[in-house]
Parts: C-alpha cells; sequence; structure tokens
C-alpha cells in the first residue's frame, strides 16, 4: 500500500514501525484512518513521537478504532473510566515484565490498545513486542499440525486475583469466568494465523493432562522470546505505541526501579477468537 497522508518507517522487517507526518490530537479524515489502520494490520505495532495529548484526545483517537473497553481491576483517570492508569515508583515496582496479550481472559479480548507514556524514567522502563503470526509461520510442521485445532483456557486469576479477598475472588470470577480461545487464532481481517496463547493469562488446555499441556505451553511460550519475531521501543514523554493484540505480544521491561513511569492505556474491544 501506498502511504500519502502518513510516513511509516519499519523498525523490524516483521514488527514495528515508527508513523511521522501526524497529529493525533486532531480529528482523522477517512484516508488517513485507513492508512493508519492498514500500517497496524501490516506492522502489529505503530509508533508515534511528540504527541502531547490530553487524555480526551488520547480517547477520541482510540475511538477511531471501535468501541472502548474498561478494565475491571486497573485504576483509571478520574476523568475517563476508559483511560487505564499504569503507574510505578519506588513504593510500587513495575510488574508487566511478562510475555502476554491484554485480557485473552475475556471472552472477547481487546482489539488493541494506545498506550501514552506521561512521565517515563532517564533511561529504562522499554517495551518490547513480539510477532505471534511470524512465530507460528517458522515453527516445525509438526508443531504447527499439534497444536492446530486445540483450545485453551484463559483465567484472570494468576494475575489480577492475588490479594482478593475469597469473597471478592469468587463474585469476580462468576462475572468473569475462564474463557476458551483457540490456540492458533486466525486474524480477523488479515487472514493470518498466529500463537494465542501467553504465560500471564493461559492455565491450561482442553481435553490435556495438567502436565502434558504444561509442558506443551511451555514450548510455544518460548516462541515471544525469539528475537527475530521482536522489536524494542524507547519510550520518551508524549510517544505513543498502539498495538495489535491480535497479532503480537509485549513485555515491559521493570529495569527501571526506583524510578517513576507513568502511562496511561486506552483499549479498543475486539471480538471472539477463532
Amino acid at each position: 500500500m501506498t502511504f500519502e497522508h502518513i510516513r511509516v518507517e519499519p523498525l523490524t522487517p516483521t514488527i514495528g514501525a515508527e508513523i511521522h507526518g501526524i497529529d493525533l490530537r486532531k480529528p482523522l479524515d477517512a484516508t488517513t484512518f485507513e492508512e493508519l489502520h492498514r500500517a497496524l494490520l501490516d506492522h502489529k505495532v505503530i509508533f508515534f513521537r511528540d504527541q502531547p495529548l490530553t487524555t480526551a484526545e488520547h480517547v477520541a483517537f482510540a475511538r477511531h478504532f471501535g468501541e472502548l473497553e474498561i478494565h475491571p481491576f486497573a485504576p483509571h483517570e478520574e476523568d475517563s473510566p476508559e483511560a487505564m492508569r499504569i503507574e510505578h515508583d519506588e513504593d510500587h515496582p513495575g510488574r508487566e515484565n511478562f510475555w502476554h496479550s491484554d485480557v485473552t481472559w475475556r471472552q472477547e479480548p481487546s482489539l488493541g490498545s494506545v498506550l501514552r507514556a506521561v512521565e517515563v524514567p532517564k533511561v529504562g522502563g522499554d517495551t518490547l513486542f513480539a510477532d505471534m503470526v511470524s512465530a507460528y509461520e517458522a515453527l516445525p510442521d509438526a508443531l504447527q499440525r499439534q497444536i492446530s485445532g486445540l483450545t485453551a483456557i484463559h483465567d484472570f486469576t494468576r494475575v489480577f486475583g492475588r490479594g482478593m479477598k475469597p469473597e471478592q475472588l469468587r463474585e469476580m470470577q462468576e462475572k468473569y469466568p475462564a474463557a476458551h480461545h483457540p490456540v492458533v487464532r486466525t486474524h480477523p481481517e488479515t487472514g493470518r494465523k498466529g500463537i494465542y496463547v501467553n504465560g500471564a493469562f493461559t492455565t491450561g488446555i482442553e481435553g490435556m493432562k495438567s502436565e502434558e499441556s504444561e509442558s506443551l505451553l511451555r514450548k510455544v511460550y518460548r516462541e515471544a522470546q525469539v528475537p527475530e519475531y521482536q522489536c524494542r521501543f524507547r519510550w520518551r514523554p508524549d510517544s505513543i505505541a498502539f498495538w495489535d493484540n491480535r497479532s503480537s505480544q509485549h513485555y515491559a521491561a521493570a529495569d527501571y526501579w526506583p524510578a517513576r513511569r507513568r502511562m496511561v492505556r486506552v483499549t479498543i474491544a475486539g471480538d471472539r477468537p477463532f
């Protein structure tokens, strides 16, 4: 696709691109929206620099791409429940340092997220992204056949259930029961297949004994750690990352303690994986 309204600078051959020539504070016309949409599908995560958005402008930009969701376990900005606050400092160290796709414990996990840097450490706190489509396509044929057609179980409890009182945990588990998604997901827009299990929220594979399931999942999880499928983004204030949660995983490096890191995330609702 030829881009006429934006300039797209790929970070790696498989994942990540910086987008230039756009002010996200301004409304998107149809052509610019389509170019951004295509860049997101092609590169899985797109980055923007020097975008001093207010929370309202941040929410408005994300809303171009679909209905927004509210995270039930995370704090949000005072004036906007769609704007999730991610804040770490000396007393609250970073803890998102594991490979994952967001909210796969939902019955309809998110399409993607728009993450904005408000305050970042002088060094450290990068976010890494992995292309799970390329990871799947590079698997040996035998392993592709082995995981094709399998269904995995996803649950919020291991990450967000810690510290909950038993009655609160039971209430939230009833409200957000475990979700069952294919181990290999087909992207609803591109039609490409990708790995759709992650070490944060996946708890097992349907119909498998625990030991067999854990062994197979560990083998598949490792693919996110391959550098050839990754890009790494160094944050500056007013930088933005917009990732496709259906085809990527991410890892927030927690190497900046005791420095302060404050981010705001707005997440676009998705659909049921198939």
